[in-house]
């Protein structure tokens, strides 16, 4: 009798929970930059992951649960960043030392995880709503760090050129220049948009 050749499901080799949970997570983050929320589900996971379904439910309950702890890593990895790359706490209250040191933080902050900040600035239309809400929760979060850290750096000059204000307009710059250096980095350089920051600053100040 011939011997018959019979086609096997791929074998997903087995690894610690944890980092099985992380890979599934790195997958449904892929598939989002890539396609869109509307491309998520437990087969685009598997198939991205290169595991079978039940591998994905082995790891989280459903998507739900999946996309969750999603937004949860992806939140403390953010704010984590960001706020590492801003000058808080900082002796140093000159605006201009501030800004020189800020802005190539941030700058390599953005380069360093394209996937995890275009997520975020980007903002396709097809983010659901609790995803949008948890966003902008956390804007609202930086931008008071941000007030604080303007109350600081002006000194006396914050009441006179109101902090909250300025901070949701250092808020905004940093959302626009951010998705700048997502979309060409090559032409928008930490170098480039430093020397914008300084022309700013040194209008804006008295």
């Amino acid at each position: 009798m011939p011997e018959q050749t019979r086609k096997r499901r791929p074998y997903a080799p087995r690894v610690p929970m944890a980092e099985r949970r992380e890979q599934l997570l790195d997958a449904a983050l892929t598939i989002i930059d890539r396609d869109g929320y509307d491309g998520v589900s437990i087969d685009a996971i598997a198939r991205e992951a290169g595991v079978t379904r039940p591998v994905v439910y082995g790891a989280y309950d459903g998507l739900g649960p999946l996309l969750t702890a999603l937004l949860d890593r992806q939140q403390d990895r953010a704010l984590g960043q960001l706020f590492a790359a801003l000058p808080l706490g900082a002796d140093d209250a000159d605006p201009l030392a501030v800004v020189e040191r800020a802005v190539p933080a941030l700058h390599a902050m953005v380069l360093a995880d394209p996937v995890t900040w275009r997520a975020i600035l980007a903002s396709p239309a097809d983010v659901p709503d609790v995803v949008r809400e948890r966003i902008e929760g956390d804007r609202e979060r930086v931008r008071g760090v941000i007030e604080q850290l303007v109350t600081v750096v002006l000194g006396a000059r914050a009441e006179q050129l109101d902090a909250e204000v300025v901070a949701h307009g250092i808020l905004a710059l940093l959302d626009h220049f951010g998705g700048l250096v997502l979309a060409d980095p090559g032409r928008f350089t930490a170098e480039r948009l430093s020397a914008a920051a300084r022309s700013l600053l040194a209008a804006w100040l008295p």
